[in-house]
C-alpha cells in the first residue's frame, strides 16, 4: 500500500513563490508515475504536473514556464516548485500515485491520493 503525504502549502502574495513536497511511503515509487492535482473551490480536481523515471514531466497549460515538478529517489519524495504565483493558482493540492511507468499524464488513471495541502494566493 502507497501511502502520501504532502507539505508545504500556505499563504502567499501574488509572485511569490512555494515548494510543495509529498512524502511517499509503504512502496518503493521510484519506477512509477506521480503527479499533482489541485481542485479551486468550488471546481473540479484537475492535474496540474506528472513524471515518472521514464516520463519526462508535463504539464497543465495553465501553470508551464511557472511550476516544476521534481524527485528525491533517495528520500522517495515528489516535490512541485511553484513559481510566480497568481490568484487563480489558490486551490487544494493533491499529490497523486498511479502504478503505471509511462504515459504518466493519463490524469484520469490517477486513484490513491494524500490528503492535501492548501495554497492560497492573495492579490
Amino acid at each position: 500500500q502507497v501511502q502520501l503525504a504532502e507539505s508545504g502549502g500556505g499563504s502567499v502574495q501574488a509572485g511569490g513563490s512555494l515548494l510543495l513536497s509529498c512524502a511517499a511511503s509503504g512502496s518503493a515509487t521510484t519506477n512509477y508515475c506521480m503527479a499533482w492535482f489541485r481542485q479551486p473551490p468550488g471546481k473540479q480536481r484537475e492535474g496540474v504536473a506528472a513524471m515518472s523515471l521514464f516520463s519526462k514531466p508535463t504539464y497543465a497549460d495553465s501553470v508551464k514556464g511557472r511550476f516544476t515538478i521534481s524527485r528525491d529517489n533517495d528520500k522517495n519524495t515528489l516535490y512541485l516548485l511553484m513559481n510566480t504565483l497568481k490568484p487563480e493558482d489558490t486551490a487544494m493540492y493533491y499529490c497523486a500515485f498511479f502504478w503505471g511507468t509511462t504515459e504518466c499524464a493519463r490524469f484520469h488513471e490517477y486513484s490513491i491520493w494524500g490528503q492535501g495541502t492548501q495554497v492560497t494566493v492573495s492579490s
